[in-house]
């Protein structure tokens, strides 16, 4: 009633075939996404103190340029420079998320220094959003 297949399967064939594209480790991906949430962090970190200059920001800055040099192998993170004047609670905000993502990645990775940092970056954050807030 029915031909047998005769050919064998896709999935085999695909599964023996050698690759032609590197892969990655699940942490060396999460490695690419923390040093992305963490470098984004360090963006907007970067406006907040041409808009507010502040010893803590200075620091925080410092400290998350070196997370993301030690993620991509040494290669220090490209610094952000004032594009739009934005109202600082707005960049509290989207800081406060960016550590929040950062945080997750850094858990899911076991990477416990910056857990800590981004951790710190969301509870200054808080508070400063908390501050300008009670500001207006």
């Amino acid at each position: 009633m029915y031909e047998p297949i005769r050919t064998k399967s896709v999935h085999s064939t695909m599964a023996d075939a050698p690759s032609d594209f590197p892969h990655r480790t699940r942490e060396e991906e999460l490695d690419i996404q923390l040093a992305g949430h963490l470098a984004a962090l360090l963006a907007v970190t970067d406006e907040l103190r041409a808009l507010t200059p502040s010893t803590d920001l200075d620091a925080a800055a410092t400290r998350l340029a070196e997370q993301v040099a030690r993620l991509r192998g040494g290669h220090a993170p490209v610094r952000a420079s004032l594009t739009a004047v934005q109202e600082p609670a707005a960049l509290h905000e989207r800081a406060h998320a960016l550590a929040g993502r950062a945080l997750v990645v850094a858990a899911s990775r076991a990477d416990t220094a910056a857990a800590i940092l981004a951790a710190e970056r969301m509870d200054a954050h808080a508070a400063a959003r908390e501050l300008s807030g009670a500001a207006h």
